[in-house]
C-alpha cells in the first residue's frame, strides 16, 4: 500500500515533482481490462490522449466559454489561463499569485463560469487565502469564494472587482476539496473538504464523526449550494448569497447552506443532467464516487465506501437523536488502494469525472469517466445498472501509457466531450479523450 503520507499529499506533489512518491510508482497492480458486466460491455477497452494544450504546471479546472472558441485553465498557483483557436494567450485572465497561500494541498482550486456567463461576465474562483481577522490564530488559511468581472472580450478578468462571497476558516492545509460547478437550477455547488482535522465535536458513534457529522457548528465536510444572484444591497445580513429555501436544513437543526454531509475530501464534482457527481478521497483503504442527493449523509468518517472506518462494526444510520436517524448512503463506485485479482480496478487518490455525452465515442454515452491520481496508463469508466447495486466499473487503457503520468482533474464542454487535466511525459497539459487510432 501507498504510505499515507506520500498519498495525502498529492497536490504538493503534483506543483514539485515526484519526490517521495517512489512506493506509489512501484505499487503492483492487476492488468487493465473491461469488467465482466453486461452494463460495461460496450465500454472501449482503450482510447487515446489528444493534447489540445500543454506547457502546464499542475492544471486544476477547466471551463469552456459559451460565446467563444476559449477555454479557461486554472493552475493552481494562482492563475486562470486563456487558450484559444490561436493558441493561449500571452497575459492570463486572472493571477492571484500575490493572493493566495500554496503549500501542502492549498492554492487556486476551483473556478466557474455564470450559467449567464456570455451576458453577465461573472468568473466565480475558489482559493486559499491567508487567514482573516478573528480567525483562530493556530488554523492554516482561508477557504475563500469570491466572483470577478471579465471583460466583454473574455480575456481579462479585472482584479479591482473581486467580491468575497464566503470565507471559512480552515485549521489545516489538507483536505481542502475546491472545485466549483452550478447545478441544473442556477445555484453554485461548492464541494468543502474536513480539512484532515479529527476534533472531538459532532456526532461520536463508532468511527468517530468528526466534521463529516458536525451540521451545526461548521461548514467543513460537505457540499454547500448557494444562489449567489441576490442583490447584496438590499440584504439586511450582508451576506453576498442567498441561500435556496429548499436546502435540506432550513428551517431544521442545521446550517442552511448545507446541500449534504459526510465528506472527506470531495475532490470534483460535476452534473449530468439533474444528478450530481461528487468523487471523495479515501483515508486508509477505498476511494469513492458518489451521486448525490438533497439531504445526503455520506458516511465520513464513519465510514469510508460501504466499509467500517476505524470501527468493527458500524451503523448504517445516525442515532434518533441525530436528525431523527438518517441513513449514511452508499457510494455509486468504490474501489481499493490495494490491488488483487478480483479487483481490476484499483488506485490510491480518486479524481472525479464526467458523464460522456459526446459524439466521437458512441460507446461510451452515458457512461462516467473519472481516474485516479496514479494513473498508470489507465482511465476508469463505470456505466449505471439497473439495480442499486455498486456501479460495475471498467479500466481502460491508455493508448500511449506515457501520455498521463499524474491525473488532476477533469471538465466536459458543451458537446459533451470529456477533458483531462494532469501531467504526461511532456508536462502538465489539457487532453481530451478521443478513440484509440487502431
Amino acid at each position: 500500500m501507498v504510505p499515507l503520507t506520500s498519498r495525502r499529499r498529492f497536490l504538493t506533489i503534483a506543483a514539485v515533482g515526484t519526490t517521495g512518491l517512489t512506493g506509489c510508482a512501484s505499487m503492483s497492480r492487476s492488468s487493465a481490462g473491461s469488467v465482466e458486466s453486461n452494463a460495461v460491455a460496450q465500454i472501449p477497452e482503450t482510447v487515446g490522449l489528444e493534447t489540445i494544450l500543454d506547457g502546464l504546471q499542475a492544471p486544476l479546472a477547466v471551463e469552456f466559454a459559451p460565446d467563444a472558441d476559449r477555454r479557461y485553465v486554472a493552475e493552481r498557483d494562482g492563475r486562470i489561463l486563456c487558450h484559444e483557436s490561436d493558441g493561449l494567450r500571452d497575459e492570463p485572465v486572472l493571477d492571484l499569485r500575490e493572493t493566495i497561500e500554496t503549500g501542502g494541498e492549498r492554492g487556486l482550486l476551483g473556478v466557474a463560469l455564470h450559467p449567464n456567463f456570455a451576458d453577465n461576465r461573472r468568473l466565480f474562483v475558489r482559493y486559499s487565502g491567508p487567514l482573516r481577522s478573528g480567525m483562530p490564530e493556530e488554523y492554516s488559511h482561508t477557504f475563500v469564494l469570491a466572483e470577478f468581472e471579465v471583460t466583454d472580450d473574455g480575456t481579462r478578468a479585472r482584479p479591482e472587482s473581486e467580491r468575497s462571497i464566503l470565507e471559512i476558516p480552515q485549521p489545516r492545509d489538507l483536505h481542502n476539496a475546491g472545485d466549483l460547478a452550478f447545478g441544473p437550477d442556477g445555484f453554485l455547488y461548492v464541494p468543502v473538504g474536513d480539512s484532515g482535522a479529527s476534533p472531538e465535536t459532532g456526532w461520536q458513534g463508532p468511527g468517530g464523526g468528526g466534521y463529516g457529522q458536525n451540521v451545526t457548528e461548521t461548514l467543513l465536510g460537505s457540499l454547500l449550494r448557494l444562489d449567489v444572484d441576490v442583490d447584496v444591497a438590499e440584504r439586511s445580513d450582508g451576506r453576498a448569497y442567498a441561500v435556496p429555501e429548499d436546502n435540506p436544513l432550513v428551517g431544521r437543526e442545521g446550517l442552511d447552506e448545507y446541500y449534504a454531509w459526510g465528506f472527506r475530501n470531495p475532490w470534483r464534482l460535476s452534473f449530468d443532467g439533474d444528478d450530481c457527481y461528487v468523487a471523495d478521497v479515501g483515508q486508509s483503504s477505498y476511494e469513492e464516487v458518489n451521486l448525490v442527493e438533497k439531504g445526503g449523509n455520506y458516511g465520513w468518517n464513519v465510514r469510508e465506501g460501504t466499509h467500517c472506518f476505524n470501527a468493527e462494526d458500524c451503523p448504517d444510520e445516525t442515532p434518533a437523536d441525530v436528525r431523527g436517524g438518517e441513513p449514511l448512503l452508499d457510494p455509486i463506485v468504490e474501489y481499493p488502494h490495494e490491488t488483487n485479482e478480483d479487483d481490476p480496478v484499483s488506485g490510491v487518490s480518486v479524481i472525479g469525472g464526467s458523464v460522456y455525452r459526446g459524439s466521437t465515442m458512441p460507446d461510451l454515452d452515458g457512461v462516467y469517466v473519472f481516474g485516479d491520481f496514479l494513473p498508470e496508463g489507465r482511465l476508469f469508466a463505470a456505466a449505471r445498472p439497473d439495480g442499486d447495486e455498486l456501479w460495475p466499473t471498467a479500466a481502460v487503457e491508455l493508448e500511449d501509457e506515457g501520455a498521463l503520468t499524474r491525473t488532476l482533474s477533469f471538465g466536459r464542454d458543451a458537446d459533451g466531450e470529456v477533458y483531462v487535466l494532469g501531467s504526461g511525459a511532456d508536462g502538465g497539459g489539457l487532453f481530451r479523450v478521443v478513440p484509440a487510432a487502431d
